[in-house]
Formats: C-alpha cells, sequence, structure tokens
C-alpha cells in the first residue's frame, strides 16, 4: 500500500509534533510496502503476523526512501529512522489529525457482501456534482483506510469510504478516525467466522458503523436484511428495500432477455444487468444519493454505465462463451448468490460452475462447503469443477446428481476447462481471495 501526499509540508510538520522527531528530508509519500517505496517516501514497517517490516529496510533504502518509521533502531541509522511504539498507531493517529482539517461529509459503507460494488456505483452516481474523495482498492483495513484520509484535500467536497473488518472493533475504530456522517450497511452474513466466531459476533462489528454516527446523521437501513434492520443507532433513519413501508421501495423487473430493472418510488430505473445482487447494490445507492440531492436523471446515467471492479461479477462474451468472473473472493451468501446470476443468463450451451474454497468459515466449513454442492444438484448446473481442499465435500455433494469433479491441480483445471468449454456455455468463477482463480481465466481466456 503506498499514496502520495497532498501536502507534505503540513504532513511532516504533524508527524514530527506527534513523534517529537525531526524528519529532515521532506517525505513525498508514504508506503507500507517496500516493493512499492519510490524516491522521497516514507517507508512505514509494519509488524504483521507473517512478514515484519523491518526486515526490508534495506530493500526500501535502494527504492529510495528518505525515512522510516520503526519500533526499533537500525545500528546504521540510514536512512533516518522516526521510532514510536506502534507504527500503526501512529498512522492512524495521524490520519484522524489530518482528517479533522476538513468539515466535508463521510459516508461511511460495510457490511458482508457488495459494499465494494456500492462504493464504486456511488463514486460514480457523486462524482457528476461532487468533488469525491473515496477509498481506493482495498484500501479499507486498519492499514488503508488511514492511507485514503491521508489523501484527503481541500477541494474534496465528499467523501465515501469503505470499512472492512476481520474481528471486533475493526468497524468502531475505523470510524473513530474518519468520524463518517453517514453510514450504509449492505447486510450481514457468514463470513470470515474463523475470526468473528458467530454470525451475532459479525452483526455486532458492522453495527459499529450505525453506533459510531451522530444524532444529526443519518443510518440507510437494508429493510430486506433483519439483523440490518435491528441495529441501534442515534441517527436518524432512511429505509431502502422491496415493500411499501420503505422510504425508498422498489419493485424489480425482469424482461424476455433475463435483464433486471427496478421501479423506484415511481421512477423506472434501467440496470442493464443481469445480477439481482447488483439491482440491490444500486437500490442502496439510490438511497443515499437522492437523499443527498442527485437528481433521477444523474442517477439512472451513472447507473447505466457503470462498469464492476475486476473480478466483481464482471460479464464478457469470450469468442462466444460467456464469462462470469466473480473471483475477487467468496462466502457462503455470495456463492448462493453468484449460483443464481448463473441460472439467470440466458444460455444456449451449458451452466459450468469453477468453484474455489470459500476461506476462513471456521467450524463451519465442511457445512457449508457441503451446502454449495446440494444447491448446484438441486438448480442442475451441467458441470461443476471445484478446487481446493474444502470444495471437495462440494463435488462429493453433488456427484451423484450431476456432472460434479474435484481437482487438486490449476494445471488440470486449466486443461479441462479448455477441452469442455464451447460457444454458447455461461461459465462461472468463484471463490475466496487465497484462491487466485483470476490466473485460471487468464489461461484459459489470454492470448
Amino acid at each position: 500500500m503506498r499514496i502520495d501526499l497532498p501536502d507534505p509540508e503540513r504532513i511532516r510538520s504533524m508527524i514530527e509534533e506527534l513523534t517529537g522527531q525531526k524528519i529532515e528530508i521532506l517525505p513525498r509519500g508514504i508506503s507500507l510496502d517496500s516493493r512499492e517505496v519510490k524516491p522521497g517516501d516514507l517507508f512505514v514497517a509494519i509488524v504483521g503476523k507473517r512478514v515484519d517490516g523491518h526486515d526490508f529496510l534495506d530493500d526500501a533504502k535502494e527504492h529510495g526512501c528518505v525515512a522510516t518509521m520503526v519500533t526499533t533502531l537500525n545500528e546504521s541509522g540510514d536512512p533516518p529512522q522516526i521510532i514510536v511504539e506502534n507504527p500503526v498507531e501512529m498512522l492512524g493517529t495521524l490520519a484522524k489529525q489530518w482528517r479533522s482539517n476538513f468539515s466535508l461529509p463521510i459516508i461511511g459503507i460495510t457490511g458482508t457482501n457488495g459494499k465494494t460494488t456500492t462504493k464504486d456505483l456511488m463514486i460514480q452516481i457523486f462524482s457528476a456534482t461532487y468533488h469525491v474523495h473515496g477509498t481506493r482498492g482495498n484500501y479499507n483495513t486498519e492499514l488503508g483506510l488511514p492511507l485514503t484520509l491521508l489523501e484527503l484535500t481541500s477541494h474534496h467536497t465528499l467523501s465515501i469510504l469503505e470499512m472492512g473488518a476481520n474481528q471486533r472493533g475493526d468497524i468502531g475504530y475505523l470510524c473513530g478516525l474518519s468520524q463518517p456522517r453517514y453510514g450504509l450497511i449492505t447486510n450481514i452474513a457468514l463470513a470470515h467466522l474463523q475470526d468473528f466466531g458467530s454470525i451475532e459476533d459479525i452483526s455486532r462489528s458492522k453495527g459499529e458503523l450505525f453506533e459510531s454516527l451522530p444524532p444529526d446523521g443519518i443510518a440507510f437501513v437494508n429493510a430486506e436484511d433483519e439483523r440490518v434492520r435491528s441495529l441501534h443507532t442515534e441517527a436518524s433513519k432512511i429505509s431502502y428495500g422491496f415493500h411499501p413501508g420503505c422510504d425508498f421501495s422498489a419493485e424489480l423487473h425482469q424482461d424476455g432477455e433475463g435483464l433486471f430493472s427496478l421501479t423506484i418510488n415511481g421512477e423506472h430505473i434501467s440496470l442493464n444487468s443481469y445480477s439481482k445482487t447488483f439491482a440491490v447494490n444500486a437500490l442502496a445507492s439510490c438511497a443515499v444519493s437522492i437523499t443527498n440531492g442527485v437528481s433521477w436523471e444523474s442517477f439512472q446515467e451513472a447507473v447505466l454505465t457503470f462498469t464492476p471492479s475486476s473480478g466483481r461479477c464482471e460479464i464478457k462474451n469470450m469468442d462466444g462463451i460467456t464469462l462470469i468472473d466473480d473471483s475477487y473472493n467468496a462466502n457462503f451468501a455470495s456463492t448462493l448468490t453468484a449460483i443464481e446470476l448463473l441460472l439467470t443468463i440466458p444460455v444456449k450451451g451449458r451452466r459450468i460452475l469453477v468453484f474455489g474454497d470459500m476461506l476462513e468459515l471456521g467450524k463451519e466449513s465442511e457445512s457449508l462447503h457441503r451446502q454449495v454442492g446440494q444447491r448446484c444438484a438441486k438448480e442442475g448446473i451441467d458441470l461443476l469443477l471445484c478446487y481446493g481442499d474444502e470444495s471437495r465435500l462440494t463435488a462429493e455433494a453433488a456427484k451423484s446428481a450431476i456432472n460434479a469433479r474435484h481437482l487438486h491441480d490449476k494445471h488440470d483445471l486449466v486443461v479441462i476447462l479448455k477441452e469442455e468449454l464451447d460457444r454458447g456455455d455461461v461459465v462461472l468463477f468463484k471463490g475466496s481471495r487465497g484462491m487466485a482463480l483470476e490466473t485460471v481465466i487468464d489461461e484459459v481466456f489470454g492470448p
């Protein structure tokens, strides 16, 4: 992770004030990864679970960093070192102080599924009328969000921040740094159970966003999610959903080609999408944007021109084969939703699912992987190809009803796909980030 500093002089002064230590050469950027260091950067040495940034000080120096932030002094003293007790906490303190210089409203977004697509869509919607600051890529953690905040400038008039969590307290910490006025929780579902332990813990963690909102703020409530509905907040509530009692009440339509559209408070919104999940994300974005003064015309235009980020439900035509690339990540709820999308798209050939392990599900992993196989069997998926240790259970649960195979090797998976895929087929790739199924897509469909 790395950023360019928008005001190096002011940020250097803040670092010196917070640490009581001088930085002789002005840092032009901040990097947390020695491989990404650019000349003039401050390199922050983070001690992680598997990697210690202090082991890469020489690499950072070779890449041109002008100073380092460390917990222990390197004997060489070169480049100059700022010694702090905890670089992560110092980065957060710096970001919080920097954010306090700006009075712009901040929209915080979290949830188990859909938060990145919703954030990206909202950035596109608001960019027509605001100078929008927002989360880039995966800069949504205790490391990434402080860097995102440090990119704020006086020119920005709105900030849209995605917030991720791996444990209780993470969302509350990020809200403490950013001070959001508006909050959106897309949904609450099973994910990261290895860290959280239960769906109740996940709900409490996501709920920290609503709890952090000020009394004059607004919580945008997904009325279709019982757990989101039940969360406490001192802020006002605006609801959205598919029944008449919502502030933003929608009807979902699907045409003969399988494309979805919405009618929201009487306004017809074309989506040009086969994904019901995107329809829900669009409805959430509508509630936030229309409430904040965006016109229906601007909203419609942004939705129609929106393109999802790589690996997040991208649909492409690859020489007659429909590719659904949803390989960026997976949990149980998002996998079932992706299967629903696979079934929705009109097809002349077969429906094929390439499924990689859903990681970090703890003691629920075996049951949930089997349930995915059972769902594939029930829906009559034409071909199920599973890759990974856990997805072996998925193939076992499905193979008595459908053509389901389990593979231990990516190369074998690539070979089978090249043999099996034919014009008219639709193939979905779904798996957790650690399974890196995008590498299979590249080999199968690459040049």
